[in-house]
């Protein structure tokens, strides 16, 4: 799929791998909506930059995706803006701390719905527009963790676990007419605050001895989205082998 004049919505688009993911379609020519929930001055930036980068047409849209009756309305404007839709990237996620002992159930819930809920209901809601293009696509950006969950991040680690099945579940459903695939990021862009000693552990912790960057892992979307044509329902890990080290 050449990915020149394709409507691509992003969401999480605002601010850090979200981003980069968004220009990194940008810059193949793509028509971008942005997304955002409350990184409203991040996205109106995202979207200038990306019309910078190839004077393809960007908006953003504000969505609260904890909402369920968000997906329907945020994939109709969308739709109703651009015409259409091609590609559709689910990056927008919550991250906190919840150690055991201390989570709650609200903590629980709110991973699931933004982290897994919103990307099923989401992409039930784009595939009728998906289905009319020539090849749509639907990329999921998942974690390492949903595969070696870590301490303290138990409702994140699941809820990434539960976007891989729905990554196959979606990819069962749409098939033959809409690809669908996972991204599982390692340490690309490491929390806020995160000192030199702790970066330095986590850094060797990986094969390659170095950490990634948010432009890895919009590579690999690109690829995913443009070049694997006979790839669905797969699980592509950027993480320098953390998950096998």
């Amino acid at each position: 799929m050449s990915l020149r004049g394709r409507v691509v919505l992003v969401t999480g688009a605002g601010r850090r791998v979200g981003r980069a993911i968004a220009l990194a379609f940008a810059e193949r020519g793509a028509r971008l909506a942005v997304h955002y929930h409350r990184s409203a001055a991040q996205a109106r930036a995202a979207a200038q930059a990306a019309r910078r980068a190839s004077g393809a047409e960007a908006a953003a849209f504000r969505a609260d995706l904890a909402d369920p009756r968000t997906p329907r309305l945020l994939a109709a404007a969308v739709a109703r803006r651009f015409g259409g839709l091609d590609v559709l990237v689910n990056c927008a996620s919550v991250y906190e701390k919840t150690p055991l002992g201390r989570a709650v159930p609200a903590d629980w819930d709110r991973h699931m719905a933004v982290n897994a809920r919103a990307p099923f209901f989401l992409a039930q809601a784009c595939a009728p527009y998906l289905r009319r293009r020539d090849g749509g696509v639907i990329l999921n950006v998942a974690d390492w963790s949903a595969l070696r969950p870590y301490a303290d991040y138990a409702p994140y680690c699941a809820s990434k676990a539960a976007l891989l099945c729905v990554n196959k579940a979606l990819a069962k459903a749409l098939a033959p007419r809409i690809r669908v695939n996972a991204v599982l990021p390692g340490p690309v862009l490491l929390p806020e605050g995160t000192g030199a000693a702790r970066r330095e552990l986590i850094r060797e912790a990986t094969l390659l001895k170095r950490l990634g960057s948010p432009g890895a892992v919009a590579r690999a979307c690109v690829f995913l989205a443009e070049s694997a044509d006979y790839t669905t329902g797969a699980e592509l890990t950027v993480d320098g082998g953390r998950l096998i080290a």
